[in-house]
């Protein structure tokens, strides 16, 4: 199994090469250091997704004793209550419930409404790195965008904002593979210092409803849709997480590869019309999401290895979006490339309900930066996180010309 080692530097410098090796020595393979079967293959990644004999939980069928696993430990409870509420981490009927309500925030004509307001913001935070010269993309328009414009849709005052980034990388990390002590002890004191925040800011809702994501999840609970206060808790969390996160390491994940492939970079600049299959390709090319799991409620078969209920599958995003049998010359960047079923947006009923929002964000970034920007440079060799599943960059140091 050396084609797969998520703690090895190399590997994490560019673990595409190796998934190459992983996938030729099959379709589905245990990891004992995980204790996950990793799943490589595109179209198995795809039909995984969708299987109902798969589940983000357990929880609704079988206790943790039933399902042969250990219950988590106290001192991560805090954590646990805040994911565990969240849609992305409950199955039907709960997840339908709440993706329902939340879908409402979510529609197309609702983003479409936001796309002014969010070219507005990419256009002064590009404004304000081209002043400077140049500085850290991540810093200065990666991070700041995605979570100015889902704080906005939260209702989260401007003045409470500076707290969010850190508390979400924080929790986090608990999504990486055996996640440390010290990452716990940082998740659940960020899961403790958030929930208190939204709980207060709730509270204030409740008194003084506004045109916001929480009022609105407030009303509907208050029309008998029993959303818990819990629920709304966590749906803020997971809506500030998932809508930044994934956001803003496509930004700087896909400028770097930019700056490796200048060719094609030149290409973008000459003709701006390629920015909406830019964005899909760059996000296939180098994946910001690697990993997603998922437990396996019904024993399965993959290949003619049989899967046991209780096993958990690890499904290889990274290496799905560059399956030779779905993608021609998959270890090419190709902003051109039209037929691009990347699943790094997931599929089936866990599809990642922000994804037309993440795609006005990171257009308005790219398309701020080709025309306000256009001698954009790398001013230095950037450092990759020291994470797997969620892949990006401790900064993007860059030049304007």
């Amino acid at each position: 199994m050396a084609a797969f080692d998520p703690w090895d530097p190399d590997f994490l410098a560019d673990p595409y090469p190796s998934y190459a090796e992983l996938r030729a020595q099959g379709r589905v393979q245990y990891f004992e250091p995980t204790n996950q079967w990793l799943v490589p293959h595109h179209a198995d990644v795809s039909a995984l997704l969708r299987d109902r004999r798969l589940g983000r939980t357990y929880q609704h069928r079988f206790t943790h004793e039933e399902f042969g696993r250990t219950p988590p430990s106290a001192e991560h409870e805090p954590f646990h209550t805040l994911n565990d509420h969240g849609m992305l981490d409950l199955e039907p009927p709960d997840h339908t419930r709440i993706r329902r309500l939340v879908s409402k925030a979510f529609t197309p004509r609702t983003v479409e409404r936001l796309a002014p307001y969010v070219a507005r913001l990419a256009g002064e935070l590009v404004d304000g790195l081209v002043e400077k010269g140049g500085g850290d993309l991540l810093r200065d328009v990666a991070e700041p965008l995605p979570v100015a414009v889902i704080a906005e849709m939260l209702g989260i005052p401007e003045a409470d904002r500076a707290p969010l980034r850190p508390w979400s990388a924080d929790i986090c990390g608990m999504y990486e593979l055996n996640p440390s002590e010290d990452t716990a002890a940082k998740a659940v004191r960020a899961s403790v210092e958030f929930s208190d925040y939204l709980r207060e800011l709730i509270a204030e809702r409740r008194k003084e409803p506004g045109d916001d994501l929480i009022s609105g999840l407030i009303e509907a609970h208050d029309e008998g849709d029993r959303l818990t206060e819990q629920e709304m808790i966590s749906t803020a969390v997971l809506l500030l997480n998932a809508g930044h996160e994934a956001t803003v390491n496509a930004t700087v994940n896909g400028w770097y590869a930019l700056f490796r492939n200048p060719e094609q970079l030149a290409a973008l600049r000459a003709d701006h019309s390629l920015v909406p299959t830019a964005i899909e390709e760059l996000m296939r090319y180098d994946t910001p999401l690697q990993l997603f799991e998922r437990w396996v409620l019904d024993e399965i078969e993959i290949d003619g290895t049989v899967v046991p209920r209780g096993a958990e599958i690890a499904m290889l995003f990274g290496s799905a979006n560059h399956d030779p049998e779905v993608f021609r010359h998959p270890e090419n960047l190709d902003l051109t490339r039209r037929d691009n079923p990347h699943i790094s947006f997931s599929a089936g009923i866990h599809y990642c309900i922000g994804a037309p929002l993440a795609r006005i964000e990171l257009a308005a970034s790219m398309s701020a930066l080709l025309e306000r920007a256009p001698t954009l440079s790398l001013a230095a060799e950037p450092r990759r996180k020291p994470n797997f599943v969620i892949r990006g960059l401790e900064g993007l140091n860059v030049e304007v010309g």
